[in-house]
């Protein structure tokens, strides 16, 4: 039988409870892989609510795992508490590590969106539930990096290979990026495309422009090849995944001087690709195309994510109700944008969700969110928790 959520006044913390934690954390200027404290401070709240704190550190990077509970499923809250630099401060409306709410209701500052907010909403919806249910079945875990804005290697992907190892089990995952869009709670990301990046270097002969017969431009050569690259139909997608896409994101060539053909070509590009589609498919069918154009090339391949989905199931039917409940309305599943550390953690619990607030001023200056939006996603979360571990 679905339990009903308690919304009562009893249950709650007082207004401002997660809007004072934001703002704890915004005032902290963890440019990644930075965390400045953030993990502690959050730390100090859990441990008082019964949870056992693991220090994964690696090198510069701070990484948390928390963990309340013994047996029965777990849930896993999971976020990072670096963030993007900011740019030139003095184009922010305010100092964007001294946060602040403007005449509009919004909360400004660096990570307001992307993630310091959610981490706020995450920690005080656990207070309340753990206050209200100190019994709970199951275990509620926090995994915290301050290594998702840089490059990923030693934060959430070193954590979750050492909870692999140690066969520990995540049942369920909540990712608390940014994942709404018009309005609070619109969309929950159930999957993400895979991401691969190529530097491929397509190789000439360097001569003098007045003698092109005793050179090879990599440059004139490699046009065709990169038209056919960007036009090539990859798949159609599915009904979870739009189609597969190409970007050439940089292209460099030449030494600088107008009278030197090039001796090399480099260029840089990106797949966004779906579940139709496997990283090693993609690959030989662009190293086939680019041999079928007589070059010659080398490619560094990085695969950044596989594609992953959440098939609709318990969780996205716990978050969708809870945000039914909070909202008045259904949020709408969805896998499009770019890929977050969910990517790591749904290889090791295949319900992972991304679910945040909104998402439109991300990584921009000014950051923003409406302040009471930050309750919501409290409320959400709390709704949530009763639903799974009750």
């Amino acid at each position: 039988m679905q339990k009903v959520f308690d919304n009562t006044a009893e249950t709650r913390q007082t207004p401002g409870e997660t809007l004072s934690l934001a703002l704890e954390l915004l005032s902290r200027a963890s440019i990644t892989p930075d965390d400045a404290g953030c993990q502690t401070l959050i730390g100090e709240r859990l441990a008082r609510l019964g949870f056992h704190l693991e220090w994964m550190d690696q090198g510069e990077v701070r990484n948390l795992w928390a963990v309340r509970g013994q047996a029965g499923p777990t849930l896993v809250l999971a976020g990072h508490t670096d963030v993007v630099p900011t740019g030139p401060e003095h184009l922010w409306q305010t100092p964007p590590f001294s946060p602040r709410i403007d005449e509009h209701g919004y909360l400004l500052g660096r990570g307001a969106a992307d993630m310091k907010g959610s981490l706020a909403a995450m920690v005080t919806a656990v207070e309340r539930f753990v206050s209200a249910h100190p019994e709970h079945p199951g275990r509620i875990a926090f995994l915290l990096t301050s290594d998702e804005e840089g490059p990923a290697r030693d934060g959430t992907r070193a954590v979750v290979e050492i909870l692999r190892a140690r066969h520990e089990p995540i049942d369920y995952c909540i990712v608390g990026e940014p994942s709404s869009e018009a309005r609070f709670g619109d969309v929950i990301k159930n999957g993400r495309r895979g991401s691969l990046n190529g530097v491929m270097r397509i190789h000439g002969v360097q001569g003098h422009v007045a003698y092109p017969q005793l050179a090879r431009n990599p440059i004139h050569q490699a046009m065709s090849a990169l038209d056919a690259l960007v036009s090539e139909h990859w798949d159609n997608g599915n009904e979870f995944f739009p189609p597969t896409s190409l970007q050439i994101s940089n292209i460099h060539g030449g030494t600088g001087a107008n009278n030197v053909i090039p001796g090399e070509l480099e260029v840089t590009f990106n797949l966004r690709f779906s579940t139709e589609v496997t990283a090693p498919a993609l690959q030989a069918r662009i190293e086939a195309l680019l041999d079928a154009h007589g070059l010659d090339w080398h490619i560094d391949w990085q695969l950044s994510g596989e594609p992953f989905m959440t098939v609709p199931g318990e969780l996205t039917e716990a978050v969708s109700a809870a945000l039914c409940e909070i909202t008045g309305a259904a949020p709408r599943l969805s896998t499009g944008g770019g890929t977050s550390d969910a990517r790591f953690i749904a290889t090791l619990g295949p319900q992972t969700i991304e679910f945040g607030p909104r998402n439109a001023t991300i990584h921009q200056r000014d950051e923003r969110i409406l302040a009471t939006d930050l309750d919501l996603m409290s409320q959400a979360l709390e709704s949530t928790l009763d639903r799974l571990l009750r």
